[in-house]
């Protein structure tokens, strides 16, 4: 169990949604957070907010984090502000990039470089910023249920697989350095997810595509898309679960047993591909 009282944490994409969440539970649990978001309107009022609400020893620091340098800037101020860095949570995340017969190079680029090449970025910047002082942390970092079962986005399924990838494969890699590894895979969350499109740099022109249809077949699964998540899982309670699962060094976060079944379905499907050639010998 670790004493997350008077550590650190700098959390991406915590202006709104699961980032807001999990920099809320961590403030009230005696960490100082830095909150990094690419909206300085919206970092700038929740920043105040939670000062004023918890009197939380809080910050904030605008960065785009598909930007490996903005990432740098935002850990160099952070080690400038507190002194020292426990926890580091790779939150940042968008929803997009089209489906088959709309890809753009545009679209691929911001879904991957917010979604994973910031992840990449975070446990490169932040991994020996943790590891120098020799207290130990954790690395938390956000994929979604999409990076165990493909959804209808095949950019964001691509970038939640690769979170859950790099996510198992660092745990073994930082465990002997006192770095614990996390990765949060969360089912319907109470987000902006479905309105990703208002943060998208200019240099990425044209990554969101047409508007979403109005009507059709398409337009009533983007209209089921927004209901769920409307009545998702609390932020806050992902929080919680964050909390938690740093406390106790959990690999696996999963918000709740909704896509568990489908889950065990990947698996049963991948064993079969094994049951298929047992007892063959390869041919060398």
């Amino acid at each position: 169990m670790r004493d997350l009282i008077g550590q650190t944490a700098f959390v991406t994409g915590a202006a709104s949604g699961i980032g807001l969440g999990i920099a809320t539970v961590l403030s009230r649990a005696g960490v100082r957070v830095m909150l990094c978001d690419i909206e300085e309107e919206a970092l700038k009022k929740v920043v105040a907010d939670l000062k004023t609400r918890t009197k939380a020893d809080v910050d904030g620091m605008k960065a785009d984090v598909s930007l490996k340098g903005e990432l740098q800037t935002a850990a160099d101020a952070t080690v400038a502000r507190y002194g020292r860095i426990h926890i580091l949570v790779n939150n940042a995340g968008v929803g997009g990039g089209g489906t088959f017969g709309e890809w753009t190079d545009s679209g691929w680029n911001w879904v991957l470089g917010v979604n994973l090449m910031s992840v990449i970025w975070g446990f490169e910047i932040f991994g020996p910023l943790i590891e120098a002082h020799g207290e130990g942390g954790q690395v938390v970092s956000t994929a979604s249920v999409s990076g165990l079962i493909t959804g209808p986005s095949p950019a964001y399924d691509v970038s939640k697989y690769g979170v859950v990838a790099l996510s198992e494969g660092m745990r073994n890699v930082l465990a002997p350095r006192k770095i614990g590894v996390s990765v949060l895979c969360p089912g319907f969350i109470r987000t902006q997810i479905m309105n990703s499109r208002r943060n998208v740099p200019h240099r990425f022109a044209g990554a969101v595509g047409n508007p979403p249809p109005t009507e059709g077949p398409r337009a009533e699964i983007i209209k089921a898309l927004h209901e769920r998540i409307n009545n998702g899982v609390d932020p806050l309670y992902v929080g919680e679960l964050v909390r938690e699962a740093i406390e106790n060094d959990w690999p696996y976060i999963f918000t709740d047993t909704e896509h568990e079944p489908f889950i065990e379905q990947r698996f049963a499907a991948i064993k079969q591909g094994f049951d298929r050639i047992r007892g063959r010998t390869p041919r060398r």
